[in-house]
Parts: C-alpha cells; sequence; structure tokens
C-alpha cells in the first residue's frame, strides 16, 4: 500500500489494530458532529492563490516559548497511545525528537513519564487533568519536573468524560466485565500483527503513570474505573490558579473554546492556550476548534500564545489555523494512525508529509516565512 496522506495512514491503522483500539482514537461523542465539523470548517477555509512572487526559499521554523522548532507543528497527548505499537509513546517522542518539534505526554500513557525520558535527549512537554486526588497530581508535576519538562499542558475540558458510543459497540466500554474481555480477546486473535508486536514483545503492560496506583497487573476496565472515578467536577479557576502558582515553567491551558474563558485564563497568567474541543470527544455540538479561534485571537491573541487542536489534517490546515491566528497547531490521532501503521517510521512521515504540504500551501499563497503568515493569505479577507 502506497501510503500519500493521513487518510491512508488510517486505513492502514485500521487494518492493523484490534477494533477496540482503533474505534478508541477515531471516534468521538454522542453523533460525532463536532469530530466531523472539525475537519470540515478548516477545509472551508479558502486561501488566496498569489503568483509570480520568489518563493525560492520558504523557512517553516518558528520560535514558541523560548525554543525553536523546525515546524508549527507538535503531537498532542493522547491516551494510551502506547498501545498502538511496542512502547509507543517512546517511539512518539523519538519522532518527533529527530523532527525538532515538540511532543506532549498524556498522563494516561501506556508509557511512564520516566521511560519516555529514558527514550530521548531532551525535555517533552507533560499534559495533566485536575485529578480528586490531589497526592497524584502534586506526584505528577513532581515526577515531569523531574524529567526536566518545562512545559505543561493542562486540560480542563474534561470535568466528567463524554459518552462515547464507538467504545461501548467495540467492547472497551460496553457490556459485562466479561463481554468486554471475550470481545477484545476475540480481536485481538484477528491481528496477529499487533498481538505480535504489541500483545508480546511490547511487555510489561502496564498504565505507566498510574502504575503505582492500580499496581503492574490492572488492565484497560481497572483503568477507565478508575479514570471515571477520578475526574474532578468541582474544579474551578481557583484551582488552576493554584496550580499555576505552583508549577515555574510554562504553563499551558489545553480545552479552550470560549473568549470569556480565554481572558480568564490570560488574567491568572499562562502563557497559552490551546484552542480545542478534545478533538470532538467531550461535547458533541460544541463549535469546531477552527470556528472559535478567530474570537479567542481577538480577546488574548497579544497575551497569550495560541494553538490549535483537533481537526487538522493536512500543512493547509497549518497555514489556514496561523492565518487566523494560532502560533503553532498540534495533531493527535493522524500520528496515533501513523504510529498503528508503521510505528516510529510511520510517525515521522507523517510529521515529513505536513511539512511538504505546508510548504506547498506557503509558496502558492506567496508567503516564505512562518511569521508573515495572516489572514491576508485567506479569501474574502477584510483588513
Amino acid at each position: 500500500m502506497i501510503l500519500a496522506n493521513i487518510d491512508d495512514y488510517r486505513t492502514l491503522a485500521r487494518k492493523r489494530l484490534p477494533h477496540f483500539l482503533f474505534e478508541y482514537i477515531d471516534g468521538g461523542a454522542f453523533s460525532e458532529a463536532t469530530l466531523h465539523n472539525n475537519q470540515s470548517d478548516l477545509q472551508q477555509i479558502a486561501l488566496r492563490q498569489r503568483v509570480l512572487r520568489d518563493v525560492s526559499s520558504i523557512s517553516t521554523k518558528t520560535t514558541l516559548f523560548g525554543q525553536t522548532f523546525s515546524l508549527p507543528l507538535g503531537l498532542s497527548p493522547v491516551g494510551i497511545a502506547g498501545l498502538n505499537a511496542r512502547r509507543g509513546e517512546v517511539q512518539a517522542a523519538q519522532a518527533a525528537e529527530e523532527a525538532g518539534i515538540p511532543f506532549c505526554l498524556s498522563t494516561v500513557s501506556a508509557c511512564s513519564i520516566d521511560e519516555v525520558s529514558a527514550g530521548v535527549n531532551n525535555p517533552f512537554w507533560f499534559q495533566l487533568y485536575m485529578i480528586r486526588d490531589r497526592g497524584f497530581l502534586r506526584e505528577m508535576l513532581a515526577r515531569a519536573k523531574a524529567a526536566g519538562t518545562n512545559t505543561l499542558l493542562f486540560t480542563v475540558d474534561m470535568p466528567v468524560p463524554a459518552t462515547r458510543y464507538r467504545d461501548m459497540r467495540s467492547g472497551l466500554s460496553g457490556g459485562s466485565l466479561l463481554q468486554r474481555k471475550l470481545t477484545r480477546v476475540g480481536q485481538v486473535l484477528t491481528k496477529p500483527h499487533w498481538a505480535w508486536d504489541v500483545g508480546l514483545l511490547g511487555r510489561p503492560h502496564s498504565l505507566g503513570n498510574i502504575t503505582p496506583i492500580l499496581g503492574d497487573k490492572a488492565g484497560i476496565d481497572e483503568f477507565w474505573s478508575w479514570l471515571g472515578a477520578n475526574f474532578d467536577p468541582t474544579v474551578t479557576w481557583a484551582d488552576i490558579d493554584r496550580i499555576r502558582a505552583e508549577w515555574d515553567g510554562h504553563f499551558i491551558i489545553k480545552g479552550i473554546l470560549d473568549a470569556d474563558d480565554a481572558k480568564q485564563a490570560a488574567a491568572i497568567g499562562c502563557d497559552g492556550l490551546i484552542v480545542s474541543n478534545h478533538g470532538g470527544r467531550q461535547l458533541d455540538g460544541a463549535l469546531s476548534s477552527i470556528k472559535a479561534l478567530p474570537r479567542i485571537a481577538d480577546a488574548v491573541g497579544d497575551d497569550l500564545s495560541l494553538i490549535l487542536d483537533s481537526g487538522v489534517r493536512s500543512g493547509l490546515d497549518i497555514v489556514r489555523a496561523m492565518a487566523l491566528g494560532a502560533k503553532m497547531v498540534m495533531i493527535g490521532r493522524p500520528w496515533v494512525y501513523a504510529l498503528a501503521a508503521r510505528q516510529k517510521r510511520g510517525v515521522k512521515e507523517v510529521i515529513d508529509i505536513f511539512a511538504k504540504e505546508m510548504r506547498v500551501a506557503m509558496a502558492l499563497s506567496g508567503c516564505t516565512r512562518v511569521e508573515d503568515i495572516s489572514a491576508s493569505m485567506l479569501e474574502n479577507y477584510r483588513a
């Protein structure tokens, strides 16, 4: 199979993964309207084609939070992504490091902070939820600092878990415990490549950062039970303010869609925001991230660095998002599809696809530097 774009990696990931894992990556909340709108709304933004400009030298380098990256693209935190290939988060972090872009590890990764840190040369970003167990939360902060992490992403759009029908149907969360286990075992037996690479050679199978709490024998069912019981619906801005005071590095809030919430984040001293609807996995019917971005950029764009997440599937999407006020975009599903399809090599290939597509979009829009990307590159722009 010739892999040309992100859809091709998605197709190959679907062939290689047990059904419950693919559906977990690919699905969204309820009817998945927001999931689909994230992509379709981006694709409806038209770029202005400009010609007869010297575009022989194009640079995609960018600087964010005091660090220079080869591309305004980062790998988003994705829960249990490490189950999609052998020690998967380590492979993805290595691919990002070699490509010169940021990688963010999830609180609920399959590989622990310590394991990922041992596999790379430079610090990575870390994502944290507000967990009921504040002792665990502070332990995670300490472990991230010990690993050299200087950039914390704090996810705020998950006070309660959403309903994801695909997960219920696939055997990940629906039915009785016995039904789920039998369903998943049956699916694994139909995917010998995954069973060998992850099931056998990917041992030990643990739950990364929460293994100290659940033990190294805990599985996916124990993981979901713990996660559901530990999301904190009581969290407020005062809690975020206290965490911000404890963290002396860069502090980014992930999951903002409203301009008033963005202003509140600026007021407590955040360094950046990720404009995101959790990839359409939480509030179905919410605005797509790209539609929420302009009003947030108008509200706080001069005070905070904005990053767009959710729905980005091409280098053209990077240009579209930056034209509307983002300093960087982050991708989740694309890198996990690539990891499942071709392991570390696949992640590097997908990053390269984004880079090539971005350079083409810039060239045919008459732009040669990331810092020159602006709304004037879009059709229907009004100064």
